[in-house]
């Protein structure tokens, strides 16, 4: 019986790999270029199956990838797709004549976006919603008349109410620079956001099938083979496993099991409530749901490309940000086990201090964490808190060195952060910092040069050479951090495709006018810069460090180290500017002593 069993399970195991095998080579990930990178579903190429993807993506020219927003549709020219599906479209054709003619029925159908769908959501930046008529309406107090041609009329909403459109019209949606009810704002550079559902990804990845919409309503469609080959499998590798199973049993043998994630190494990973792993609590998902007022739209804090973050009260009286991480996001599990990996090795002043999550096995992937109240430093520069003016030059100043502080102490932990950014920055009610969001960190031993991985973080603030060389250092984190310092002198965002071309990008921007030396087109002048010589001083000289982390070779870059005691000799020494310029010759000064070490950090 033993080597019938072994010979079975043998012969299974191959036709098991076999069959996943086939099932990469029908919808492998490809190369498209640099700028790009790998694409995977939702995006697929034009030589794959429509299983494969619900958007459809051209690399035969690498200078110029497009892609297929509608089936059949036009092919829009791209810049990148991120690691969280977001695109950003960049169609140079299409730019040349939409100021004379955007009244053109190809123009504004060819710039029409996707209809909503029960496969996906689509976040766009901007739209204006347009009805399409094929006769001129009488006047409506919700519609404004847009535009004419030769066959039909267009119309724009006053308000963003969508009534029901009348006959003779049909809804389209165009990309515009801004939310206006006019069509002058048109525009062909905007982002998009592709989020699948649960029940597509699924359809993809387990079933193996296709996405489809029939009569409205979402459908996984297979193919019959495919089908029984699996059930075919499944049926012989059950019937194998009992087998070695009782070959083990007969020989004596124990079986030992390896866990493939790390929650569940613990006795009591599927317990919740008062048991604990790591070093924090394990939640019952009844008593967070509570908490968040059945994660009530109103208690919304944040939403990231992850996971929505909301504000609780815990029945002990605590209050906390619970983040509850994207059911669409393939990668959710593997985030939230590192998220907890990571942080639960960092006990730090100017970090976010986790307080909990639920078991693996809950209903939902959540994580507890203290809940900060004052907002992010986006939200304080360019975002909804931005009229209220509590940051003011000092704060700023204290900001900046808080989070290089911070940083400081993760690379001393052997820990990348990846995504350093000001909605990643949090502020408390004495508005400290604390640096969030360990999704994408690493592990990353500081006695070896570099890491080679998929680039990930958010465009605007992804260091230029990891994105084109796969090579993750210290020093990428050290380039996001310089936008950083740019945006808390400039209050300008990272990314504003209102900007010109050349300067969508805020690193892009600076870089230029600080090599011209034009401190008065860049810095923000409420700070201070024209009326205050101090500030002035500090601005400049802040500038210029933020200058030299944002250099294209990494090794002209400083220490994330030596970026805070730049700092700290800005905020405390008069006339370091000259300084400043003789010490970064040759990637920079040395730092005069290093960060704490993780054992020795305090609150």
């Amino acid at each position: 019986m033993a080597p019938v069993a072994l010979f079975m399970y043998s012969v299974l195991s191959h036709l098991l790999v076999l069959h996943y095998v086939e099932g990469m080579k029908k919808c492998p990930s490809y190369y498209c270029n640099e700028m790009v990178g790998y694409i995977h579903f939702p995006f697929k190429n034009s030589s794959h199956p429509p299983e494969c993807g619900l958007y459809t993506v051209d690399c035969s020219n690498p200078s110029s990838p497009k892609i297929q927003l509608r089936e059949g549709g036009y092919w829009h020219d791209f810049d990148s797709i991120s690691q969280t599906n977001s695109v950003h479209i960049n169609d140079k054709e299409l730019v040349k004549p939409l100021p004379i003619d955007y009244c053109n029925d190809e123009i504004l159908d060819d710039l029409s976006l996707p209809s909503p769908s029960p496969l996906f959501d689509l976040l766009f930046t901007n739209n204006l919603t347009l009805f399409k008529c094929n006769t001129s309406l009488k006047p409506h107090a919700d519609l404004t008349f847009g535009c004419l041609n030769a066959k039909h009329t267009y119309y724009t909403l006053y308000n963003k109410s969508t009534p029901s459109p009348p006959p003779p019209c049909s809804i389209t949606q165009i990309p515009t620079l801004s939310n206006q009810s006019t069509l002058l704002p048109l525009t062909t550079v905007f982002s998009l956001q592709v989020q699948v559902t649960r029940d597509c990804y699924q359809c993809y990845e387990k079933r193996k099938g296709r996405c489809l919409v029939v009569n409205g309503k979402f459908k996984c469609s297979k193919g019959g083979k495919t089908l029984g080959l699996k059930l075919g499998l499944g049926i012989g590798i059950g019937v194998a496993a009992l087998l070695v199973g009782g070959l083990s049993i007969l020989l004596g043998k124990k079986q030992k099991r390896v866990s493939l994630n790390f929650l569940s190494r613990n006795s009591n990973s599927d317990l919740e409530g008062d048991s604990a792993y790591f070093g924090v609590s394990v939640f019952a998902y009844s008593e967070l749901d509570e908490a968040t007022n059945h994660f009530d739209s109103k208690k919304e804090l944040g939403d990231g490309g992850f996971g929505t973050v909301y504000h609780g009260k815990l029945k002990d009286g605590r209050e906390v940000a619970v983040k509850r991480l994207h059911e669409h996001n393939y990668k959710r599990e593997e985030q939230f086990m590192n998220e907890i990996e990571i942080i639960t090795r960092l006990h730090h002043k100017n970090l976010v201090t986790l307080y909990g999550c639920t078991s693996r096995r809950s209903r939902e992937l959540l994580l507890v964490y203290e809940y900060i109240p004052n907002g992010t430093v986006s939200d304080h520069l360019h975002g909804d808190l931005a009229h209220r003016g509590l940051l003011t030059w000092p704060i700023h100043m204290s900001i900046a060195i808080e989070t290089a502080n911070a940083l400081s102490y993760l690379h001393a932990s052997d820990i990348l952060h990846r995504d350093v950014k000001t909605s990643n920055i949090l502020l408390d009610n004495n508005l400290c910092v604390k640096v969030a969001d360990f999704g994408l960190s690493r592990i990353f031993p500081l006695d070896i040069t570099h890491v080679s991985t998929a680039p990930q973080g958010t465009p605007g603030y992804v260091d230029p050479q990891y994105h084109h060389c796969y090579q993750l250092t210290s020093k990428s984190d050290v380039y996001s951090f310089g936008v950083v310092l740019i945006e808390l002198i400039t209050s300008m965002p990272a990314v504003d495709i209102t900007r010109q071309r050349d300067e969508i990008n805020l690193s892009n921007l600076a870089v230029n006018k600080i090599r011209k030396g034009l401190y008065n087109e860049l810095l923000d002048s409420s700070l201070g810069f024209e009326s205050d010589n101090e500030v002035k001083r500090m601005t400049i000289a802040v500038a210029e460090l933020a200058f030299q982390c944002l250099q294209q070779d990494n090794n002209m870059r400083p220490t994330i180290c030596e970026v805070l005691e730049t700092l700290k000799r800005i905020e405390s020494i008069n006339n370091v500017t000259e300084s400043l310029r003789g010490a970064f010759e040759d990637a920079g000064i040395r730092s005069l002593q290093p960060p704490p070490s993780p054992k020795s950090a305090t609150q």
